[in-house]
């Protein structure tokens, strides 16, 4: 039987980097694209049959900022699917990025540089919106919606005969200090980037407690640096050729410089191999290249604790109820 891989962001950057490495490492998978735009999605899934024949490509509907759009992908793939083997969480935002130029020019003469350069750690803010659901939007897409996600196909996922797999997509910039469980949205900051993916970092915890008993795992990578859509937006082309010199060198100083979202996806698919009971559910694992561009997976104990991780599971499990009566309650008026 075909192991079935479920990938959210599947049509662009690191989704569609991960399609390619997976099948190519084996192309028996059946291989489920849920991405936003269904003619994106299905101009990929052509573009991976024809390099791999064998493989079973197929795609679903889902915008994880929409949860009626979740809760519809998530029927279907009940109606198409027994299991799911892998879950690759991996669609994100970080809208409108703006670059503090005061921080990145004091980062320059200070001991932290590489450091900062390697995170953007208090270099980017970002401004947030509302969606249609009410709540944050960086918030909705990058954690809730991936959530309720996991919540709706808990049937496909918990088998204790094999176990499945969770892939978080994170990153090296989760600060602990731009998260707050009182503000969970993230509502009243800056950098709600750096906040979600905190919160993601903490829900992981909270389901390998919860779930590996009943054969479900969860791990979170860092893709590391790339140059994507998502990156490419926060300078200026001219800035980007004015720096990428320097970026360059970097790479000899600091694995974190991936660049590219194939040279990111090596720690997705290292994680592919890999059996997840031995796998440290507190350890991030990190793409890292090296100056002369070879690829390789480095790992990091997480900077949480686990009390604080299972409050974030509740807060996100109250958030739950009060969405569904809102729902409920609209579709009633409706």
């Amino acid at each position: 039987m075909r192991k079935v891989v479920l990938i959210t962001g599947a049509s662009s950057g690191v989704g569609l980097a991960l399609c390619r490495r997976l099948l190519k490492e084996d192309d028996g998978l059946h291989l489920c694209l849920a991405c936003r735009n269904l003619s994106k999605a299905e101009a990929v899934r052509a573009s991976l049959l024809a390099s791999h024949p064998d493989a079973e490509v197929t795609t679903v509907q889902v915008d994880v900022s929409s949860l009626s759009s979740v809760f519809r992908a998530s029927k279907e793939l009940k109606e198409r699917f027994q299991r799911l083997d892998y879950v690759y969480l991996n669609a994100g935002i970080m809208p409108n990025p703006q670059l503090n130029i005061k921080a990145l020019f004091c980062s320059l003469f200070s001991r932290k540089a590489i450091h900062v350069f390697s995170t953007a750690e208090g270099l980017l803010t970002q401004n947030d919106k509302i969606t249609a659901d009410g709540l944050q939007e960086v918030f909705e897409t990058n954690i809730f919606g991936h959530f309720i996600l996991i919540r709706e196909l808990e049937s496909l996922l918990c088998h204790s005969d094999s176990p499945s797999q969770l892939i978080w997509t994170s990153s090296r910039n989760a600060r602990k200090s731009n998260f707050s469980l009182e503000d969970i949205q993230h509502s009243k900051g800056q950098e709600p980037y750096s906040s979600s993916k905190y919160a993601i970092d903490l829900l992981s915890v909270a389901l390998n407690r919860k779930f590996n008993q009943r054969g479900l795992y969860s791990s979170v990578v860092c893709p590391g640096t790339m140059l994507t859509n998502l990156t490419y937006g926060i300078l200026s082309p001219f800035m980007w050729m004015l720096i990428m010199p320097m970026i360059w060198l970097l790479r000899f100083f600091a694995n974190a410089f991936t660049l590219t979202p194939y040279n990111g996806t090596e720690a997705l698919v290292w994680l592919f191999h890999q059996k997840p009971e031995s796998l440290n559910p507190l350890v991030k694992y990190l793409s890292a290249t090296t100056g002369f561009g070879s690829n390789y997976v480095t790992s990091k104990k997480m900077d949480l604790d686990e009390d604080t991780a299972e409050k974030c599971y509740q807060n996100l499990l109250e958030l739950e109820k009060h969405v569904r009566v809102t729902i409920k309650k609209t579709d009633n008026q409706s």
